[in-house]
């Protein structure tokens, strides 16, 4: 891992971005690494466009600011493509994993794209397979794992099982549900 990796979610209020960037963090804490999980959202509603943050490192955090040259974006409503540059700030050699249908061919020539590593993955499909309905943060984050390599899956998948078990207590089955969908998108994320 680079001295600090710097990670940008963006969603609509409601896909579970800041969730999804407070999984991560406690995953690479059980790891021990240094981390930070934070969103930026005023008074918002639901739907409404939110970005969250995430710093890993294997070295104390000292920052303590927002996010403005992340080396990894993750879209969890591609929606926000066009309204939002979500590369902004995202260097040449930066990761860009977008929940579509589309393939990265696609997002590449449709947003004309240069250097960059693209990945898709199905996140709403995915979790309307497995959750009932569309909620990708779970999904995009086993992408996320799968095309970092930041921590490792099994840690993660564990880890996040951990959490969702105290915050579904009388609903197992979404416990379940949750990390399948990290598996799926985990097994079906492409990139080039």
């Amino acid at each position: 891992m680079a001295e600090l990796t710097e990670i940008r979610w963006h969603g609509r209020g409601g896909q579970g971005a800041k969730t999804a960037a407070i999984l991560l963090a406690d995953a690479a804490l059980g790891e021990g690494k240094f981390v930070q999980a934070f969103p930026e959202y005023g008074p918002e509603r639901m739907g409404a466009p939110v970005q969250s943050y995430n710093r890993l490192s294997d070295k104390p955090i000292t920052l303590h600011c927002g996010v403005k040259s992340p080396q990894i974006v993750s879209v969890l409503d591609p929606t926000l493509m066009d309204v939002i540059d979500v590369t902004n700030g995202l260097p040449e050699d930066g990761t860009l994993l977008i929940n579509t249908q589309k393939s990265p061919q696609q997002v590449r020539a449709e947003m004309q794209l240069t250097g960059r590593k693209v990945f898709t993955v199905d996140a709403s499909g995915i979790s309307k397979k497995c959750l009932g309905r569309e909620i990708p943060n779970t999904p995009m984050l086993g992408a996320l794992v799968k095309v970092t390599g930041l921590i490792s899956f099994e840690r993660m998948v564990e880890d996040t099982r951990r959490k969702l078990e105290k915050k579904f207590k009388t609903k197992p089955e979404m416990v379940d549900s949750n990390v399948s969908a990290i598996k799926v998108a985990y097994d079906e994320v492409q990139g080039e």
